[in-house]
């Protein structure tokens, strides 16, 4: 449906939900009671999207099954993108100065993932000779696809209009950078829920979950947002929501601040929340 014609409907409350740890089980899949409780819902008025860390293609792999209509929330805030289309509905890109970080992450001896368009196309570029042991496990789960674009420069690894920088590796290499760039940049500092591994994710100020679910809500002309979710990359998301709700299997952080807790992710969480309080107040605004 055309974002114009989701304005007409009655529903006024946009709910979002994050992906991974919150929506997705923990074997990366969506379960079939979700996938069917969320048509069902959305043909009864629901208006639900999804933010997510992941890209559109990825995004799109692990929720195969749910037929998305609305435009979702993708690279943690950075895109806003129509599932559809696949159009760049809101872009967040890096200027300049992100030069200097490049910088100084390679005189330190990290030489992370950088996400760009490159001559209009989009990439995930890498030095497979300068990979840490995470990042090489991570870019082996991504095996064909067609954004992969292993590079032997810097030069090369910095082309384009970057969006998105992906350091995996020891605490002790990347919390430093974390302190240093969370003021400037929007820095993302947590374990991989799956790998355990270490990882450090800068983007730009303004690619934040809550000002492109923000939005999004102002695209579609809701006056209500609900959101769920499990992780630190959530936060500010919770934080501007009307109404918040965490997964049982949520970071405590998150849980403190949340308007409830529910069922767990692997326990169809958001699903049987959503069916249950269609259930008790007959609308869903």
């Amino acid at each position: 449906m055309p974002i114009e014609e989701y304005k007409t409907v009655e529903n006024r409350t946009l709910f979002v939900s994050d992906l991974d740890g919150t929506l997705l089980r923990s074997d990366v899949s969506l379960s079939a009671y979700t996938c069917q409780t969320l048509q069902k819902l959305s043909e009864r008025g629901l208006l639900f999207s999804y933010a997510t860390a992941r890209s559109l293609v990825t995004a799109k792999k692990v929720t195969r099954g749910l037929h998305a209509q609305m435009p979702l929330v993708v690279y943690n805030g950075a895109f806003i993108m129509d599932h559809l289309t696949e159009e760049v509905l809101l872009a967040n890109y890096f200027d300049q100065t992100v030069g200097e970080v490049f910088t100084d992450l390679f005189a330190h001896g990290i030489w992370p993932i950088v996400y760009a368009y490159v001559d209009g196309v989009e990439k995930f570029s890498y030095i497979e000779e300068k990979c840490s042991r995470g990042m090489l496990d991570f870019i082996c789960t991504r095996k064909g696809d067609p954004r992969a674009n292993p590079v032997t420069d810097r030069e090369a690894l910095t082309a384009g209009r970057s969006f998105y920088i992906t350091c995996i590796d020891t605490p002790q290499k990347l919390a430093n950078f974390y302190e240093k760039y969370r003021d400037k940049y929007h820095a993302v500092y947590q374990k991989d829920i799956y790998s355990g591994e270490q990882w450090l994710e800068i983007m730009p100020k303004e690619a934040t979950k809550s000002n492109a679910v923000l939005q999004l809500k102002k695209m579609l002309q809701c006056d209500r947002l609900v959101v769920f979710g499990d992780g630190k990359n959530d936060l500010d998301m919770f934080e501007i929501a009307d109404e918040s709700y965490a997964v049982e299997n949520a970071a405590e952080e998150l849980k403190r601040i949340a308007t409830g807790i529910i069922g767990k992710n692997d326990a169809d969480g958001v699903a049987k929340y959503l069916e249950a309080r269609l259930a008790q107040q007959g609308r869903f605004f």
